[in-house]
Parts: structure tokens; sequence; C-alpha cells
């Protein structure tokens, strides 16, 4: 199959049609995922259930996510790459608008699995278009921008997505997304180059890559540091109501204001990436681990001085993504060396490894926050970021000299 006329913008212009594209596709997953941070409270009282219970779709949703995302990268590697990604995205608009529709919570709760089976391999396929849409020079930039689209719809979607649900209710957010969605996949359909590169080893032996001592080290860093992150990020409009004293209807500037260090915290998350090829990126995160691991445990009193445990949010913001670019050079290069059948496998391992730490990290959050309260989860975060320290330490003898 040809090229759409489109790939004639792989020039060195970054920021052509086909990249603003895959970084809105982001945007989207993004806003999708994380909006039900920013509308928690109105869903529970929308279905008459409590926060806990729908705090627990993030946690099921990522344990959903994480299996689904190297699974259908692998098998998404067999069949053309334009006509996958279209159909992934119809199932991921069809999830969006079943959550509207969500009579109940059983209903929304497969509703967000549906979405939550297709979102990683969608991230990973995004991935794989980086030859065809700009230059080696940009690689870590695009990797850099991809992840950012998260970053942006912490920014604006989110919030936006919480300001609707306050003023016309929670189903309406959703709503917005799958119009949003139906619009980028005319978008796609236009612009996106639709040319393949098809796998030619099997489907299991791309699993081979998972054997090597790199990828599984680098895989445990990344759980361990989302982990630090989602004990608390969960429940960020609780915190930021009930322990820093912002009111209600200054939530949605307060997650706009998280947003940005998130969006900061991508951006510069590729300039460090950009330090080295292969483990070493990844290496050079470990003191940043250790400052997140003192922040998380000092959110603990943010409630005595509530305009400082306000400066400790925006901090965490700032180092929650620093790993996502290091970490997805560590699995596109170890792969690209030694395990050239399996691109398409290592490109969804950051998403998988990101979101096996959202749902150890949602989930431990739910019982801190049950058992112990909101001020107890900086605490417990620390100890993954800890964690995620050693293991980058672990690291460092297979940087290439």
């Amino acid at each position: 199959m040809t090229n759409a006329p489109v790939t004639n913008a792989r020039t060195d212009r970054f920021f052509n049609f086909p990249v603003t594209i895959l970084i809105f596709a982001s945007f989207m997953l993004g806003m999708s995922e994380f909006v039900v941070v920013g509308i928690l409270p109105d869903i529970a009282s929308g279905l008459k259930i409590s926060e806990v219970t729908v705090g627990n779709l993030v946690a099921l949703f990522a344990f959903v996510y994480a299996p689904c995302t190297p699974i259908g990268s692998a098998l998404s590697a067999r069949f053309p790459r334009f006509a996958t990604y279209l159909i992934l995205m119809g199932v991921f608009l069809v999830g969006n608008i079943l959550c509207a529709l969500a009579p109940n919570y059983p209903v929304l709760l497969i509703a967000r699995l549906l979405i939550a089976s297709v979102s990683g391999t969608l991230v990973a396929i995004s991935m794989t278009f980086a030859p065809d849409v700009t230059t080696d020079k940009y690689r870590t930039k695009f990797i850099a921008w991809v992840f950012s689209g998260f970053s942006i719809a912490s920014v604006v979607g989110v919030p936006i997505g919480t300001w609707v649900a306050n003023t016309f209710g929670w189903r309406v957010t959703f709503y917005l997304v799958s119009v949003l969605t139906a619009v980028l996949m005319i978008s796609m359909a236009l612009v996106l180059p639709r040319n393949s590169h098809p796998a030619k080893i099997g489907f299991l032996r791309q699993f081979r890559l998972f054997f090597d001592r790199r990828i599984q080290l680098g895989v445990l860093d990344v759980v361990c540091g989302a982990a630090a992150s989602y004990v608390f990020y969960t429940y960020l409009s609780p915190i930021m109501r009930d322990e820093i004293g912002v009111p209600e209807q200054y939530l949605s500037i307060g997650l706009v204001i998280y947003g940005c260090a998130c969006l900061w915290s991508n951006l510069y998350g590729g300039k460090l990436a950009d330090k080295g090829r292969g483990v070493e990126p990844l290496t050079h995160i470990r003191p940043i681990y250790c400052v997140q691991a003192v922040c998380l445990c000092l959110l603990a009193f943010a409630s005595l001085v509530p305009a400082a445990g306000a400066l400790l949010l925006v901090a965490l913001g700032m180092l929650m993504y620093l790993q996502n670019s290091a970490s997805q050079v560590l699995y596109m290069d170890v792969a690209y060396q030694s395990h050239p059948g399996s691109v398409n496998l290592a490109a969804s391992l950051n998403s998988m490894s990101f979101n096996i730490g959202i749902a150890i990290g949602s989930a431990v959050g739910g019982l801190v926050n049950d058992l112990l309260g909101l001020a107890w989860l900086g605490p417990v975060g620390a100890i993954f970021a800890l964690f995620a320290a050693g293991i980058a330490t672990l690291l460092r003898p297979y940087i290439q000299r």
C-alpha cells in the first residue's frame, strides 16, 4: 500500500500535521483516562456510590491496561498499522460513549475496561510512527511530546472536564470526549501515513524481549516510580479539598496548576533522555526518585501549613513524569540493538509498566485512605520512590562505555 502524500511532511520541521495529530491522540487518551480523578466526587454522587469505589476505577483501568498493552502491541505488529490504529480508536470512541450512557456502576466499569483494553496499544502504535513522521534528531523530542499529550490533558482536558461535570453533569464530560475523538479520527484518516512495518517473527517469539535483564529492571523501575505518584494522585482532588483546604469551586484551577507542573515534567524528561543511549538516561533519574521520596514524606504535614502543602503538590507534579522518556529510550534502544523483531512490543512497555504502577499505587492508596486517612498517602508513596531509586542503581552496570 502506498504512503499518504502527507508523509512528505517528514522534514526538519518538527510540528508537522502527522506529529500534531499523534500528540492530540495522546491528549484524548490522557483526558479519558485521567478525567475520572477530577470528576470523582461527581460520579460518586451521581451513581450514589462512595468516592473510594469510584477511585477503584483508576486501579481496575490500569489492571486491564497493563496486560492488554503488550499483547495488543505484539498482535498489532502482524496487521496493517494504519487500519489497526483507526479500528482501535473506534473501540476507544465506543467505550467513551458507553461511559456517558452508563446507568449504573457495573456498566461504567465495563466501559472503562473497554477503553483500557485498547489505550496502551494505541500509545505503542503512535511510537512506531516516529521514523515516518519526523527525523532521527527529533526522536526523543517526539517521545517526550507524545507522552506530554497526557500532561496537556491534565492541564487542559481534566480541568475542562471537571468544570463541565460541575456545570452540566459528569455524563456531558464523556460526551465531550466522544465528540473530540470523532473529529480526531477524521483527521487521522486524512494525514497519517498508510505504510506498515509488519513484524517478521512469530507472536510468541516477540516476548523473548522480557528475558533481557535490562528490560526487566527498566520495567520494574517504572512500576515503582509510577506507584510512588499514584498512591496520592488518585486522590488528588480530595487531598486538595480536605488537606490543603482548596474550596470546591477552585479545584479546577488547582488541577490546571498541577497539570502545568506535569507538562513541564514530561518535556524536561525529554531533555534528560538525550543524555546518553540505552539504559544510561534512566540511571540519571536516581537522585530525582530520592527527592520525590522526601517530598512525599513532607506531604503528610500539608494540612499544618496549607500554602506549603500546595507548593509541595506542584513540586510532586514536576517530578511525576521525569522518567517517561528515559525509560522509553531504554526499551526502544535495547529492542533495536538486541531484539529487532520486538520493536512494537518494546514501544508498549512504558505504557504497560506505568499502568502496572498506577494499578498498584491506586490500590495501595485506596487501602491507606480507608485505614489511615489521606495524610498517610505521601509517606507510603515514598517507599515506592526509594525502591525505584534502588532499581536505577542496579541498571548502572549495563551502561555501555
